[in-house]
């Protein structure tokens, strides 16, 4: 489990809250969220942000892809193939996201893992991406079910096993309804 420090940046699991560790009292920790309200946690309810999450390659491919981009210019068409191919691919394998785990137990990297996807999924919402393939490996399943816990909490979410001969069972793909 982290340990916080006071000014250690913070998220709040299952919740779009984050700010900045204020006090520490045993288990509880109350943090000043990034509008100014003071709120209180329990501390397995938080993670650190910062220093151990790293940004995936996809954010930051899509940004230099967008400054890369002409203007102006023809569209060339895509093949039938291509346009069912899906659009974005997370790897949520632990030495893909962090520099070194050293220090983490299996609590804190299945947190960072979730914690990755629900940032990912965010962000295709907001990028309007309608396909996005979760790599999360075979192992044991629990990564796994926990994305699926994840996805059943998004009303515009359908989920299913991705394709099997590309990635085996080791990944998931989340088609992501568009609202009109």
């Amino acid at each position: 489990m982290d340990v916080f420090k006071v000014g250690d940046k913070v998220e709040v699991l299952d919740e779009a809250i984050s700010g900045t560790v204020q006090k520490v009292d045993g288990d509880r920790v109350i943090l000043i969220t990034d509008e100014g309200f003071p709120m209180q946690y329990a501390a397995k309810d938080l993670v650190k942000t910062g220093k151990n999450i790293s940004v995936s390659n996809f954010e930051v491919n899509q940004v230099k892809k967008e400054k890369e981009l002409p203007k102006r210019g023809r569209t060339t068409g895509q093949k039938p193939k291509e346009r069912h191919a899906p659009k974005m691919e997370v790897d949520l394998h632990i030495h893909q996201l962090v520099e070194s785990t050293k220090g983490l137990g299996n609590f804190d990297m299945l947190n960072i893992q979730l914690e990755t996807a629900k940032r990912q999924l965010e962000f295709a919402m907001q990028r309007r991406i309608q396909k996005v393939v979760f790599i999360h490996g075979v192992g044991e399943g629990i990564l796994k079910e926990e994305l699926h816990w994840l996805f059943r909490k998004y009303e515009n979410v359908k989920y299913y096993d991705a394709d099997y001969q590309k990635y085996g069972l080791g990944a998931t793909e989340v088609y992501i309804f568009q609202n009109p």
